[in-house]
């Protein structure tokens, strides 16, 4: 999942264009999802290492740096099962995917002033935005480095990844 790709008119990235760096750095059955810098691929490298080479050939593709979040299939199946929202429509719930585990003390340091809900994954933060994000005034400064994505995006990538390994 690609970091501030594709929202708000700023970096701007074809999702065909997104596809063939995949492919260019050896990722396989690359399937991309809507324009917001969502990609499935089989690779044999740890979600580690794919970061790093998946980085490098955005780096080299585009000019500019692009951070990812990179989840194995079962780790973002994983995370969709935890959610702890799962009361709540899920196109205004959303998982903000971050590289390590959210600081303990993040709800602690939250503003929700619209009532939004807040809980910690794994590495991820899950917020249930009630209204809507549009007009929400969530202050989450541990989601600053992070990428957030919709339960229905997330469940599509889960939906995705399935059927590559079924393939």
């Amino acid at each position: 999942m690609l970091r501030a790709v594709n929202v708000g008119g700023t970096g701007a990235l074809a999702m065909a264009e997104l596809r063939r760096s995949c492919e260019a750095a050896g990722f396989a059955a690359v399937r991309t999802y809507n324009a917001s810098g969502n990609v499935v691929f089989t690779s044999p490298l740890d979600a580690a290492a794919a970061k790093r080479r998946l980085e490098e050939a955005l780096q080299e593709s585009t000019g500019r740096q692009v951070r990812v979040a990179v989840r194995t299939a079962d780790e973002l199946a994983a995370a969709l099962a935890a959610n702890p929202f799962a009361d709540a429509p899920p196109s205004t719930t959303v998982m903000v995917f971050l590289d390590a585990p959210p600081p303990t003390d993040t709800l602690e340091h939250a503003l929700a002033p619209g009532g939004e809900r807040l809980a910690l994954g794994v590495r991820e933060i899950y917020v249930a935005y009630g209204a809507g994000m549009g007009r929400s005034r969530l202050k989450l400064s541990a989601a600053a480095e992070g990428t957030a994505r919709n339960v229905n995006t997330v469940a599509k990538l889960v939906a995705m990844a399935a059927e590559i390994a079924a393939a």
